[in-house]
Order: C-alpha cells, then sequence, then structure tokens
C-alpha cells in the first residue's frame, strides 16, 4: 500500500486539505454534528439526485401521457439513457446495460435466462458468506426447473467465517457445473474477489458465471472488456446514492444478445413494434430485450441525476479516495483501538477489499447502539461486525478521526454497558 500517516488531528485536517473529492461532499446533505458511516447500506441524499427527481415530477405535472413523447423519447428510453451514464463505471458498451427493478428480480431474470440444466451439465456454484436473496433466488430457479436443491447447490464454504478463497472456488468447477453466481464484495468482510481470475477459469470449463456488484458499484471499477462476465446485478442505492429502493441495474455480455429473456415484459420489445401490441414477443436486439414492464420513473430519477457525479469525479479518483480513507482508517484503528479489543476483521491489501471497514469487538452490538446516541451512523452484522463505510463522495478524514475517538470513548469509558444485548429488527 505505501501509505504513510500520523496521529492527531491536525493530520486529518491535512489531508481533508489535500483531499481532491473534498468539495463534492458539498452536494449531498450531511446531518450537522453527524458522522454517517452506513453508505454501504444506503447512501445520503444529493442535490443532484433531488434536482432530477423534482425535474421528472414537473415534467409529469406538466405533460401527462405526453411525458412518453417529450425530450426526444427521453424518458420512454430512460433505461438507455442512464445506461450511457453507467458504463464507464464498469468498462461495458450502453448497449450492455439496463436499469430495472430490484437486484432481486434482476437475479431471476438472470438466472431464468443463463440456467439451462442438462443431465450432465446442471450444478450451480454459490458462496456461504453471500447475501441471503442471491441464495433464496438461486434456490427459487433450482425448484422451478424441477430439482431439489441439495441436488444441485454446490456451496463453497469459508476457511476463516470472512473470506471466501478463490482456490476452493475454483476447486469445485467440475464438469457437471453450469452456473455460478458469486459477490464482487463480500457484504461482511469487505473481501474483494478476483473477479478476471474466477471468469477465466470458469469459461475454460464453459460455465456461465455471473456476479453481483451490490457492495462494489460506485466504489470500485470494474473493467468488464477484460473480466468479460456472462451477466452482472446490481442495487442503486448503497455507493450509488440514488436512494432507497432506487431502480437497479442488469449487465448482460453481448454474446449473449441473441439468446431468449428468460423472463419477458413488453419493455423488451423493439421500439418499432411495441405499440403494435401482438402476443409475439419481438425482442429487442441487445441488452434492453431483458428489460420487464414500464420504467420506474420516480426511482430513475435520482439515479440519473447522481451519476452526473461519478462521471464528473471518474471512478478511478473515487477509488482511490476510498483506498486512501479506509487504509487511514485502519491506522488509527490500529493505533488506537486494540487495547480496548477492536481488531479488524477484513483484507488489508488493496486489491482484495471493497470500500468499508469491518471491525470486530466482542460487544460489537452493543457498541453500535451505542455509537448512535453519539451521532455515528454505522450498521452491525451478526455476530461480532461494525461496518464502517468512509464514502469517497461525502465523509472526511476529520470526520474519521473523530469517530475513532468516539468508538475509544465507548469502550474506556464502558458507555456500551447502559445497552441491551435483545435485537432490534433494523440496525
Amino acid at each position: 500500500m505505501g501509505y504513510e500517516f500520523k496521529d492527531g488531528l491536525e493530520f486529518a485536517k491535512k489531508l481533508d486539505k489535500l483531499d481532491k473529492l473534498h468539495h463534492i461532499r458539498e452536494r449531498f446533505y450531511l446531518n450537522e454534528g453527524e458522522i454517517y458511516m452506513d453508505g454501504n447500506s444506503l447512501g445520503l441524499s444529493s442535490k443532484d439526485a433531488e434536482e432530477a427527481l423534482l425535474n421528472i415530477f414537473n415534467v409529469w405535472r406538466k405533460e401527462a401521457i405526453k411525458i412518453w413523447g417529450v425530450e426526444n423519447g427521453r424518458y420512454f428510453n430512460f433505461s438507455k439513457n442512464i445506461s450511457e451514464k453507467f458504463k464507464n463505471l464498469i468498462n461495458a458498451d450502453a448497449d450492455e446495460i439496463i436499469v430495472m427493478g430490484s437486484i432481486t428480480t434482476n437475479i431471476h431474470q438472470a438466472l431464468a435466462t443463463f440456467y439451462k440444466p442438462t443431465k450432465e451439465k446442471y450444478k450451480i456454484i454459490v458462496d456461504e458468506l453471500n447475501f441471503p436473496t442471491d441464495i433464496y433466488a438461486t434456490k427459487s430457479i433450482i425448484e422451478l426447473k424441477g430439482y431439489e436443491v441439495e441436488d444441485v447447490l454446490i456451496v463453497v464454504k469459508s476457511r476463516d467465517g470472512r473470506t471466501i478463497s478463490e482456490e476452493d472456488i475454483i476447486s469445485k468447477m467440475d464438469d457437471d457445473v453450469a452456473l455460478i453466481l458469486l459477490p464482487s464484495v463480500l457484504y461482511r468482510s469487505a473481501q474483494l474477489l478476483d473477479m478476471e481470475l474466477l471468469t477465466r477459469e470458469a469459461h475454460k470449463r464453459e460455465i456461465i458465471i455471473g456476479w453481483d456488484l451490490a457492495h462494489s458499484i460506485g466504489s470500485v471499477p470494474h473493467d468488464f472488456k477484460k473480466i468479460d462476465p456472462d451477466f452482472a446485478v446490481w442495487c442503486s442505492y448503497k455507493y450509488l446514492n440514488a436512494g432507497p429502493g432506487a431502480t437497479a441495474g442488469m449487465y448482460i455480455n453481448r454474446r449473449h444478445f441473441n439468446k431468449s429473456a428468460g423472463l419477458k415484459g413488453w419493455f423488451g420489445n423493439k421500439d418499432e413494434s411495441q405499440f403494435l401490441l401482438n402476443h409475439d414477443f419481438d425482442q429487442d436486439k441487445d441488452a434492453n430485450g431483458w428489460l420487464l414492464g414500464t420504467h420506474n420513473m420516480f426511482s430513475m430519477a435520482p439515479l440519473d441525476g447522481v451519476l452526473n457525479i461519478f462521471n464528473e469525479v471518474g471512478i478511478e479518483n473515487i477509488r482511490a479516495k476510498s483506498l486512501h480513507i479506509t487504509a487511514y482508517l485502519m491506522y488509527l484503528i490500529d493505533n488506537k483501538l486494540s487495547k480496548y479489543g477492536y481488531s479488524i476483521g477484513n483484507p488489508r491489501e488493496d486489491h482484495r477489499r471493497g470500500g468499508h471497514i469491518c471491525l470486530e469487538h466482542d460487544e460489537a452490538y452493543r457498541i453500535s447502539l451505542a455509537l448512535r446516541d453519539n451521532k455515528v451512523i454505522p450498521d452491525y452484522r451478526e455476530p461480532n461486525v461494525i461496518r464502517l463505510a468512509p464514502v469517497a463522495l461525502y465523509v472526511s478524514y476529520e470526520e474519521s478521526y473523530h469517530l475513532v475517538e468516539i468508538l475509544e470513548k465507548i469502550v474506556r469509558d464502558k458507555e456500551f454497558e447502559k445497552y441491551s444485548l435483545k435485537r432490534v429488527t433494523v440496525l
């Protein structure tokens, strides 16, 4: 890594002065006195997103049904227009990207399209640390195909409860495997998998492989021209800051454009024949053939707005800041918090970690409650992890320094002891 850090508030302030992205935080709505470290679960609202949402409301208010034809069909083709703004984040062609639905529905769409089991090739590889919705969707498609889950699903186990070994994944790529679905970054430990290696190994064995980018899109640049996956899905409400429940995204490698969409809907029909209203599906020629229903305009507009920031700043610059500020936070944890029972559970190497820190402590749950009363917003994951995301676009080095001071105070003064161990629903 080669980073050189010093302790002390003045050094943190110096880093903020040197930060080329520091001014971007002015475009986000930050609560005064609050340190927001939960952008890996729900990103903050921005003025760009707000303006885009209000704009589309005003267009609807003025134009009503005519909204579909104004501005050269901008809103009728809203997914295509937003895809143009997405392409630099993953280095893909815009016609390989669609904006629709939720990450879960998009997983269902991908699996319905790409999981074509045969007698010889019918198994699916997943990992035991992936987010539950990916596993629910995978089990669902297995059952819909008439198989028993235990006969089809191969679950790669973790050696340490935090990370997944690429070697272990490759070792499961036998001749009977048809498809692999993996996360780019593990939500619990922030491990960044070697996507290029795993995709190459899968393709050597004629296995379809897809990636869930939920915890990397907007934080980690991806080069899909180089990685060459078959498909990918992502949500837009974490590092992309598009709002709660914002419309998700999907990538279909252009070599699969000749495939029939597993799930069909009328926006996947070619534009020129869509309003002929035929009952025979005339699938669009590119990734847009996988679109389903009418666009969720109010869920897409904030994404359309905030992506302007990403294209203005550049995902490589965002990644550089993210790696630097997470390294700084790890330095402070090592030097100031280890004596209080805190430890770091994420990989430390730049090429192996995403955009958040996994802080572990035996009292992590109660500490996370105490953090909120100290105006710090983290999130907690069982059994002992406080996830901290110093998001590059709006978290400062000074805030990171104050965060560590608060974490020290909570354990030193035993503030956490006044909180119950009883779990609440959302934290």
